[in-house]
């Protein structure tokens, strides 16, 4: 079975980046800006370390509790990345583990990570939840929010503003999603232009399994993918 299993992940995962570099290229960009993060929430240990033989540098987790039970674990130079929704309580514990952190969505919270860091004298990068299409179900703030936040957390010296994340609108089509996915980048491409002071705009994180190469059409550099490595 694990012979198996790391079989699927390897020909999954090259389907992947062949889908990537195909979108990328039909977008008129360069496939290696692309950063995959592979979401790997409920797999176990081992199909986690098959991933990264099979080439995988970047997880996504989803909580994190079930990231500080595999995080003493794995002993692999990968990248951790919290792409779910961070509760203020759960902070220290994952300003301390995760190497970035996709989901901030108030100052309050970038707050908590700011003060969690200097404790522990570490900087981390952050990307700041959007939620453009005004779901009520979903976390992320709204994109006339955003000037005002990114002036009050310019000043926290541990946490470095990176970009912007957005969970697109669950659809059956993925072309429903691509008017979500442009405006993320408009309002990207807008916060990039006006240079604002310790703000970079470098990662734009939208798009996954089900959607990611819409999103990658639409300017995302970075996109959340799972189901479609671990399972097909």
């Amino acid at each position: 079975m694990l012979y198996f299993s790391a079989k699927m992940i390897k020909d999954n995962l090259k389907s992947v980046k062949s889908r990537i570099k195909s979108a990328a290229v039909k977008a008129g960009r360069n496939p290696d800006e692309i950063i995959l993060v592979c979401v790997t929430k409920s797999r176990d240990l081992s199909l986690i370390e098959e991933a990264f033989e099979a080439g995988i540098t970047d997880i996504g987790e989803n909580r994190v509790q079930e990231a500080l039970t595999k995080y003493g674990q794995i002993t692999k130079p990968l990248k951790w990345h919290l792409v779910g929704h961070l509760q203020r309580n759960k902070a220290k514990d994952a300003a301390r583990i995760f190497d970035i952190i996709h989901s901030v969505d108030s100052v309050l919270l970038a707050d908590k990570i700011n003060k969690e860091c200097n404790i522990l004298n570490k900087n981390i990068e952050v990307l700041v939840q959007l939620n453009v299409a005004e779901e009520d179900a979903k976390f992320g703030m709204g994109a006339e929010e955003l000037r005002p936040f990114l002036k009050e957390v310019s000043i926290f010296e541990h946490i470095k503003i990176m970009g912007l994340m957005m969970i697109a609108p669950l659809v059956s089509d993925p072309e429903s999603a691509r008017p979500y996915f442009r405006k993320m980048k408009e309002i990207f491409e807008s916060l990039k232009k006006e240079n604002l002071p310790k703000i970079e705009m470098q990662y734009l994180s939208m798009g996954m399994s089900g959607d990611f190469e819409v999103a990658i059409e639409e300017g995302a550099n970075m996109v959340r993918i799972g189901t479609a490595i671990f399972e097909g």
